[in-house]
């Protein structure tokens, strides 16, 4: 293996439970069998992978690869969009799913259960170029721009997440981890009022929950493709307290478009005027409520090699 396919590996040791650190081990085992040089570090707090993957961007890997979850995902495409003019011309980005949110990953047909073939699909190497979303929002009148993934969730969307992830933690299971996330917000189901423009279309009205997707947008935007130059958006207007069953029921079934309450938008660009003091997530790393209006949304297309 020559010296320039050497692999800047981080390992996000905040993106899982006990059993995603277990698995890290194995991941390793496996990529020292299969023969692959690697340098990796591990992250140490919340946020560190982004400083991480700028110095490996700095130091000129033609592949950084990213062991963890959506979250470590989205640190880590926000480090490579501000270094992109120092990369290498055959840059590629990888993931090894290792974390409470995988969704990204899973669209590529990855799992965190089945990491050896994972590897085998980085080492063969073979690059899909992908579309990034931004969001610019204003943080305190000083503006701020965020790329994303997968999703960004704004309203009930971003608070299930948050609740979903840190149950997962403590239980180890992101799917029973929905339960008690979903008890927790089951009475909470407060609208806001929205005013957003889409592509030229303007829509105003309440909805409790809006989710903006580049990929699934865990389940709420499955039809969105990562590289056809357009957003998914789900606007969800707020049903009875039961019907929320009807919304979960649906979105674990894939068929989230059929709820009754989710009307659903196709563009290139989104401006959002209002929103309320709704919460934020952006690929599950959540956004503390508060007026972030205007929020500006949009694609820098095809601008990423994604190992797939």
């Amino acid at each position: 293996m020559e010296e320039r396919n050497r692999w800047g590996v981080i390992y996000s040791s905040h993106s899982g439970s006990h059993k995603a650190h277990k698995r890290w081990s194995h991941i390793r085992s496996y990529m020292e069998q299969k023969g692959v040089q690697y340098d990796f570090v591990q992250s140490e707090s919340f946020g560190s992978v982004e400083r991480l993957v700028t110095m490996l961007c700095k130091n000129a890997y033609h592949t950084i690869v990213i062991v963890g979850g959506d979250g470590a995902l989205n640190d880590a495409i926000n480090a490579i969009m501000k270094n992109k003019d120092v990369l290498p011309d055959d840059f590629a980005l990888g993931t090894i799913p290792n974390g409470i949110g995988n969704d990204f990953a899973k669209f590529w047909g990855f799992s965190d259960e089945t990491y050896k073939q994972t590897v085998d699909s980085l080492i063969a190497r073979r690059t899909r170029k992908v579309d990034v979303a931004y969001c610019v929002y204003q943080d305190d009148t000083i503006p701020q721009k965020r790329y994303f993934l997968d999703c960004m969730n704004i309203g009930l969307g971003a608070k299930l997440i948050k609740g979903t992830n840190d149950a997962a933690r403590l239980i180890g299971s992101k799917r029973l981890s929905v339960i008690p996330a979903l008890l927790a917000r089951i009475f909470e189901r407060k609208s806001f009022m929205f005013k957003l423009q889409i592509d030229t279309e303007t829509i105003e009205g309440e909805y409790m929950s809006v989710c903006i997707g580049n990929a699934q947008g865990y389940g709420q935007t499955p039809n969105a493709v990562p590289y056809s130059g357009f957003l998914d958006i789900s606007a969800i207007t707020r049903p009875k307290w039961w019907q929320l069953f009807e919304g979960f029921w649906l979105l674990g079934k894939g068929q989230f478009l059929n709820y009754k309450n989710v009307h659903p938008y196709r563009a290139s660009k989104i401006v959002i005027e209002e929103c309320g003091k709704a919460s934020i997530s952006l690929d599950g790393l959540y956004l503390p409520g508060k007026d972030f209006t205007p929020i500006k949304i949009g694609l820098e297309r095809e601008v990423v090699d994604f190992i797939v």
